[in-house]
């Protein structure tokens, strides 16, 4: 029948019980200008229906079981001056629905169930400020959800806590995520090894007390801690000494020890030595002082010596090195300046005291002091 009305610019239909109207229906109409479908199940509307029939001025889908408003945002309407939704479902609707329909100026919309929370807040603000399109009897929409509203009108709603809220809350979100990723950033590049290191140092404290209590021997009588480089020497001068004559049992070459070859990360192995071990023997040159492992092991005899509050630390000089040329070392300096020092080439030719030296601070087991009489370097000034 359409087909035959192309130039058809009125249609009204009520009562047409249909589930959806067929997107075709108004193909051969394009000059319809006024489409009335009421009393009629269009609850399954599609935005395709409205395709040839852009010249449309008028649509009124009164008592049509429409729930939502989305399909309007899919249409080209840019005639649409009135439109209709009288009696229907609708309960929330987007404000920005209405920017598809330039032309609008009559909008009716009596009796729907709206719902009055901040889901609503943009139509509202809107229906409240828009100059251009007359919402019919706006002031009258009442409210039917939530049931604490019910009966209230839907223009009293105070929208203001909505937009305090979600503003608030942007704040305090975009506030957090910029200032955990700038603390992450900044632990990540400057603080991951230090805290590392320090969780280390607290499961060694851990680890230490536990056997403390239990009374448990430590496994080694000393670790040595020393820079790969002088290797040659521990094992020239150290180990026949202290292990071939004097009998002790040492740990040492610990940063030559790799992650695959214990499953543990080499700062976990550096606490387990120097905790399970009686005491540390730190033999210093200027290629320990610059390592960076070497630093980590003296770092943390020295935390246990403060811990402790016993002599659990060696220092052992292989070179002179000028007090000038310790200042960038802050943690050597502060050692040197309480504690005395083992120095081997004050030792010359009478290595026979230095190594019985050594052995006595082996054998010393009493508390910490300022400074030794055992060894032959001075404390530094």
């Amino acid at each position: 029948m359409l087909q035959s009305m192309k130039h058809l610019e009125e249609f009204t239909a009520e009562n047409v019980y249909i589930s959806a109207l067929d997107p075709e229906t108004f193909q051969f109409n394009p000059q319809l200008k006024s489409l009335t479908i009421g009393q009629t199940d269009l609850s399954d509307l599609l935005p395709e229906l409205f395709e040839p029939i852009p010249n449309l001025q008028v649509l009124d889908l009164s008592e049509s079981q429409i729930k939502s408003l989305d399909f309007l945002t899919q249409v080209n309407l840019p005639a649409l001056r009135c439109l209709k939704l009288r009696d229907n479902e609708i309960t929330v609707i987007n404000e920005t629905i209405f920017q598809s329909l330039p032309a609008l100026t009559h909008l009716d919309l009596g009796n729907n169930p709206f719902t009055c929370d901040c889901s609503n807040a943009g139509f509202i603000q809107w229906v409240r400020s828009n100059n251009q399109t007359q919402v019919v009897n706006g002031h009258q929409y009442t409210c039917s959800f939530p049931v604490a509203e019910q009966g209230s009108k839907l223009l009293d709603f105070d929208i203001q806590s909505c937009w305090m809220d979600v503003s608030f809350l942007c704040f305090i979100s975009s506030s957090c995520i910029t200032l955990v990723t700038l603390l992450t950033s900044f632990i990540y590049h400057f603080l991951r090894s230090q805290i590392a290191y320090t969780f280390h140092l607290f499961l060694a404290f851990l680890y230490e007390s536990r056997r403390r209590k239990k009374g448990a021997p430590h496994q080694y009588d000393a670790f040595i801690s020393y820079n790969i480089h002088d290797e040659a020497w521990i094992c020239r001068e150290m180990l026949p000494v202290l292990e071939g004559e004097q009998g002790w049992k040492l740990f040492e070459n610990i940063t030559g020890v790799s992650e695959l070859s214990t499953g543990k990360p080499i700062i976990e192995n550096i606490t387990d030595a120097i905790y399970g071990s009686r005491k540390t023997i730190c033999v210093i040159t200027r290629r320990y002082l610059q390592s960076e492992w070497c630093s980590r092991e003296i770092q943390m005899a020295s935390f246990r010596l403060l811990d402790e509050q016993k002599d659990v630390l060696i220092l052992i000089f292989l070179e002179d090195i000028p007090a000038h040329q310790l200042s960038p070392y802050y943690r050597m300096r502060k050692l040197l300046k309480k504690r005395s020092y083992l120095s081997w080439p004050q030792a010359g030719q009478h290595t026979g005291v230095f190594w019985q030296n050594v052995r006595r601070a082996l054998e010393a087991g009493g508390a910490a002091t300022e400074t030794t009489h055992l060894l032959t370097g001075p404390a530094a000034r």
